[in-house]
């Protein structure tokens, strides 16, 4: 590298930071930041702890927007007198400004990310459903691998992660499950993962060493707090109880604990298993149930949600993004065209370039 080639780096790195000035509005962030501020100085701020924990994580997020965009401007400046220093020293090393313009490039996702998720469902926790498509054990390992993924996914991003429901495939794999991501904005990063997913491999099961193609199915829906209100009648309800089975810890087998919620209207089902009393498991299961009604009533009121769970995308044939492991290895995401050759990455929880690319053609 010559101080003239970072100097048209440079060139480029402006655009990146005038165009997230022109995204972000960078002084209402500011000003609402210090308005949060001034709420936690009440008086009786704690009087409702759960708002009041609302109020913080929405603070500290308003706070990271402004830090992160004044790193950003941080880095520049630095990098701009690398140049000039550059300039005078033709033994100059560029290997810090190399790490730099690299770290640059991550922040700018990182951040163009956390300002397109501005709605207001993209705050909350996400469910996450996973069922294979037809071809047996072949779909259902596949419906486990992209479980793995997703779990790896949310441990990238410091999430927590509860198990909710979990039934084992016939040999390898599993037949569904449905995880609870919690954390700030966990829906609005899961939310464009909803879709068919397909594979394409040799099969560990086929002693012929044959390629196969799978699909498995990933529904990804908010769960709601009390700000929003769902309304559900019991005489729309049909509540069943059965033996639990699969991963829910010791003693999950021994009573009728688990419960299935049919919402009879939408004909919507949903299943809880993973904790020791039948009350409990009924009090999660209504919470995924108000999620996906929640969900339904996005689709009828925003044409953006619609895109994330169109019924023609969730009809297997018509995925959503590829998994290609023979003959080569490609990871390709069909709405965007955004592709890497490196999928075991991906299948590792790296998904940050696929949600970016998502959401900015989202909202261009």
């Amino acid at each position: 590298m010559t101080h003239l080639e970072l100097q048209q780096i440079l060139v480029d790195l402006k655009k990146d930071i005038d165009n997230l000035v022109t995204t972000i509005n960078i002084e209402k962030h500011i000003n609402k930041a210090k308005n949060l501020e001034g709420k936690t100085i009440s008086p009786d701020f704690w009087s409702d702890t759960s708002k009041a924990q609302k109020i913080i994580a929405e603070m500290n997020e308003e706070h990271s927007i402004v830090k992160e965009y004044d790193e950003l401007n941080d880095i520049y400046e630095t990098l701009e007198l690398s140049v000039e220093i550059a300039k005078e020293d033709e033994n100059f090393d560029f290997t810090e400004a190399k790490t730099l313009i690299k770290k640059f490039h991550k922040k700018v996702e990182e951040l163009t990310i956390k300002i397109l998720l501005n709605k207001p469902y993209d705050k909350f926790n996400a469910f996450i459903e996973f069922h294979p498509g037809a071809g047996g054990t072949e779909s259902q390992d596949w419906a486990q691998m992209l479980y793995r993924m997703y779990l790896r996914f949310a441990d990238r991003r410091s999430y927590k992660t509860k198990i909710i429901d979990y039934q084992d495939g016939d040999e390898a794999g599993l037949k569904s499950a449905t995880i609870l991501v919690e954390g700030l904005n966990a829906y609005g990063y899961l939310k464009a993962e909803s879709g068919v997913h397909r594979l394409v491999r040799i099969s560990p099961f086929d002693s012929s060493s044959r390629r196969h193609t799978s699909f498995a199915s990933v529904k990804v829906y908010p769960e709601t707090d009390d700000s929003i209100n769902i309304e559900i009648e019991e005489a729309d309800l049909r509540i069943d109880t059965y033996r639990a089975s699969g991963k829910g810890g010791q003693g999950v087998n021994t009573t009728d604990s688990a419960v299935r919620i049919t919402h009879l209207p939408t004909k919507t089902v949903v299943t809880c298993q993973n904790e020791r009393s039948q009350i409990q498991n009924k009090a999660i299961a209504m919470k995924v149930l108000k999620g996906k009604l929640y969900n339904l009533e996005l689709e009828k009121q925003h044409a953006e949600v619609n895109a994330f769970n169109d019924t023609k995308l969730n009809a297997f044939g018509s995925q959503i993004r590829s998994y290609v492991f023979h003959p080569y290895t490609m990871v390709k995401d069909h709405r965007t065209l955004t592709e890497t050759g490196n999928g075991d990455k991906v299948l590792d929880g790296d998904l940050d370039r696929f949600i970016l690319t998502y959401l900015v053609k989202l909202n261009s």
